[in-house]
């Protein structure tokens, strides 16, 4: 359980970093999967950062559980 959260948060993170760079340089195009979001409107930014932080979170979160 413990290598799965650490794996799901390292996805989490590395999408919203990917989403970031993309929005900022134009580089991860096709690892940037909120952009293809058309909901999210104008908010593509707002939400890679919330996944940077959410991945962070699961990650150290991950580091709590017992083995």
């Amino acid at each position: 359980m413990k290598k799965l959260c650490e794996s799901v948060g390292f996805i989490v993170f590395i999408q919203g970093v990917a989403g970031l760079l993309h929005e900022w340089t134009g580089w991860f195009r096709l690892w940037a999967v909120v952009r293809r979001l058309e909901f999210l409107g104008g908010y593509t930014v707002f939400v890679n950062i919330v996944l940077v932080m959410t991945g962070a979170a699961v990650m150290v979160a991950a580091d709590r559980l017992k083995a």
